[in-house]
Formats: C-alpha cells, structure tokens, sequence
C-alpha cells in the first residue's frame, strides 16, 4: 500500500486567513517591544512635526520598526521596508501600514539626538521592571566597519606627494594661460575648468590633511602621558630598589602624523584601525559599552574615532546615566585600558577599577591557581604593583572574573547574533547615533529574556 502524505493545495493556501494574535504569543519579543514604546516619553520627537500636511506615520510605528529591526538583525531600511510587508512581526508594529525605505531613514537620521535620550528612559524602564540594579560594571570596545571604502583613503606621504604634484599642475596651466596667445592649446581643454578642477582637489586635500595633523596631536598627547607614566613607574621602582634599573629607557613620542596616517573621502571621520580578527587594516570606529555585570544590560555606550582604548575609559563611564540609574561601585577592564589616569579618574567618581595589568595567562599552574593572598605591596609601589595585588585579592578575582562573561559576550551576540558588523550612516555623530541604537535594540532583547525568565 503507497504511503500516504499531508499535501498542500498552494492556490488554496492564496486564500488563508492568519489571525496574527495566533502566531505571535503573548510572550513574543515583538509585543515587548511595544509595551516597551508606550512606557517612553516621545514628546522631543513629536514636536519636531509641522501642524500642517498629510498625516506621518506617528514615531511609535518607525520606532517599533527600528528597534525590532535592529534586534533581530535587520539594519538596513529597504529591509525594514521588506520586512513590513512580508513579515508578521513587522506587519503587527506597522498595523498594516507599508513605510517606504526612505521615510524610515530620514526618521532615524533626523531622531538619532532623540534616540539617544531614549536608551536612558529604556534604562529606567528596565529598573521599574526590577530587571536592573546597578551594581558592578565591565568595560571593553570592538573595532566596527565603517560605511567607507578602502580603495578612497590616501596616506598622508602619498597626500603630501600628491598635492605637490596638484600645485605644480596649477602653475603650469596658469603659465599656459598666459602664453595661449602664442602657443596652441590642445583641442578640447578648457583651461579654467581644468585649474578649477585641481583648485578642488587641493582644497579637498587641505581639509585631509588638517583632520590628519588633528588626529596627530590627539595621538601624540596620548602617547606622551603613557610616556610619562612609564617614566614615573621607571623611577619609582629605582627608588624602592635603590640602583638604576637595567634595558632600554621609554621612547618618547614623535609629534605630528606618521606616513602610514590615513584619510578616507567616503567617511573622512573613520580612521585606518588594525582589524580585531586578523592582521590586516580597514576603516573603522571605537565602539565602547560599559555592560552592568548581574544583569548584562548596556548601561553606557560611546564611539571614538581612536583605535587606543586607553583613553576611552573616562568618556565611557561618564556616558553611564548616573542622574537616572545610579552610580556603579566597582568597574572590570582589560589591560588595554590600564594607566594612573584612568585608576584616578575612576577613584574621583567613587568608582573602584579593576584593571588588568598585562595579558592573562589562558592556562595557570596548579601553584597560580592554589597560591594564596599576595602580601600587600609597599607605600611607595608603582600604581602597577598596586593593581596587580589588588586583582588577587579575593574580591578583585571576584569581580575581574566577570569580565569575560559579561562585556565580552555581549560585543560578541551584537556581532555574531545580531550581524551587526557595519555601520549604515556615515560620519562620527550619525554612526556614534546609530551604534546607540544598536545597544537599544540588544538591550530590548535582554530585556525581554530577563523579563520572562
């Protein structure tokens, strides 16, 4: 006897009527993200529409597309747009309205101010639900594609060549102007079109190579507090030891950009950065969280254009809604943000750091692992020393330890879960905007976890 099948009548299946409360349940991420909405404070955004015209599509609608867009790893607004039309969960946000690509771009590109201020108010919300209570903190960054071509940045060694090559063009068609009474001019050259044209370019060139000398100065004033730092630590130890310390002596930094420093015409804010998963190079942002260790929500987000973490610490803490959530008591980072500045900084906030003073080990000893407590170091160690004893004391271990499951996990689901490995809008402002809104949308998510657990 031939076996018998469930078939499918797809002419038939053309006609089906879905009840979407049937296929979203109560407990669907989709209906968080709603409640979520209508627990916020929209009034910024509402007031930037004119009294006149067609009726918009009201904020909470473009909202709900964003956020659950971008939580479940959809960033792109034609995709959005797809999305609202063929996806159930979009469909329900949208009450059936189809939003056009355009109008959900503008509307994030207009709102990223206000946006902002709604990762705070999510925040709240999160401690009204009693799924967030600040506590402990870890900080780390990743490096994120930025919407810029690589083939459309130049050196700053090739820029200095190139505008030379440029200014002396400039002379050459100027004396050719001069002299095109008595020579000819080749068929088909507009002299003033083609000084106007390189006049351009220089101008173009100009503004480069100023954000490059910028970005210089930054560097260098960087490099010469570490500079100073390791002089300071270099002496200290000579003093507790009593006799000069053997090797090389720290090298000062060099002012001013380096060869290599590179510009990008695309998105003339994104810097050259070394790539975070091999060794090759690519335009890229900073982007910072500070993610609260018992929860693993993101309570203060930052983009820097600086491949250095070292001084995205302070910024990234201070980016953290005290007024509104709270001061945290303790902070976990990497040794990539390690330096006297920043265990000050934090100390003056009423913020402990624990900051990792060289690379951990991935595999201890037994005697690492059962060594007891470290005796104390003296009054006059180095901040390092210092540090280093403060992260084998009992609650230094405690806290240090949460760092890898905490912050790390989360760069890793925003990249590896999400998808979220370049930025759609260009520029610092408009990316350090959109990067907020990713942590919004993995906030949301956790939220939502958090909540039903």
């Amino acid at each position: 006897m031939a076996r018998k099948f469930k078939t499918v009548d797809y002419e038939e299946a053309l006609e089906m009527t879905v009840k979407v409360g049937d296929v979203l349940p109560p407990e669907h991420l989709v209906h968080f993200v709603v409640f979520v909405i209508a627990q916020l404070d929209l009034s910024a955004i509402y007031e930037k529409y004119k009294p006149v015209g067609a009726p918009p599509y009201e904020p909470e609608i473009l909202l709900g597309l964003l956020f659950y867009g971008y939580a479940t790893g959809v960033f792109s607004s034609r995709q959005i747009e797809k999305k609202s039309k063929e996806s159930i969960p979009f469909r329900f946000i949208a009450g059936g309205y189809e939003p056009d690509h355009s109008t959900i771009a503008d509307f994030r590109k207009d709102n990223l101010v206000e946006i902002k201020e709604l990762f705070v108010q999510i925040l709240v919300v999160a401690i009204e639900l009693d799924i967030l209570e600040l506590g402990n903190i870890s900080l780390d960054g990743s490096k994120i594609h930025a919407d810029a071509s690589k083939s459309k940045a130049i050196s700053y060694k090739r820029l200095l060549e190139l505008e030379s090559q440029l200014q002396a063009e400039v002379e050459e068609l100027f004396t050719l102007a001069e002299k095109a009474e008595k020579e000819t001019i080749p068929a088909g050259m507009v002299l003033e079109d083609e000084v106007a044209l390189r006049q351009e370019r220089l101008a173009q060139m100009a503004k480069a190579k100023a954000v490059l000398e910028a970005r210089a100065e930054v560097r260098y004033e960087v490099e010469k507090a570490e500079y100073e730092a390791k002089l300071r630590e270099r002496e200290a130890k000579e003093k507790a030891r009593r006799r000069k310390l053997g090797g090389r002596k720290p090298k000062p930094p060099t002012p001013g950009p380096r060869d290599k420093d590179q510009y990008n015409f695309t998105d003339p804010d994104s810097p050259i950065m070394k790539n975070s998963n091999n060794q090759g190079f690519d335009q890229h942002y900073n982007a910072q969280v500070a993610v609260e260790q018992s929860s693993m929500l993101i309570v203060g987000n930052r983009l820097s254009d600086q491949a250095n973490d070292k001084q995205e610490a302070v910024p990234t803490l201070e980016a953290i809604p005290t007024e509104q959530i709270g001061q945290p008591n303790a902070a976990a980072m990497d040794n990539g943000y390690f330096s006297q500045t920043n265990i000050e900084a934090f100390q003056s906030q009423g913020v402990e750091p624990y900051i990792a003073t060289g690379r951990e080990s991935h595999h201890q000893s037994w005697q690492e692992f059962f060594a007891g407590q470290p005796e104390p170091p003296a009054e006059e160690a180095s901040p390092k020393e210092k540090m280093a004893y403060k992260l084998k004391t009992e609650i230094g271990q405690a806290i240090y330890r949460l760092r890898k499951s905490t912050v790390e996990p989360v760069i890793g689901i925003i990249k590896e879960v999400l998808g979220f490995r370049q930025f759609s809008l260009r520029g610092l402002v408009k990316a350090a905007g959109e990067w907020n809104l990713v942590c919004i949308a993995f906030n949301l998510k956790r939220m939502h976890t958090l909540y039903y657990s």
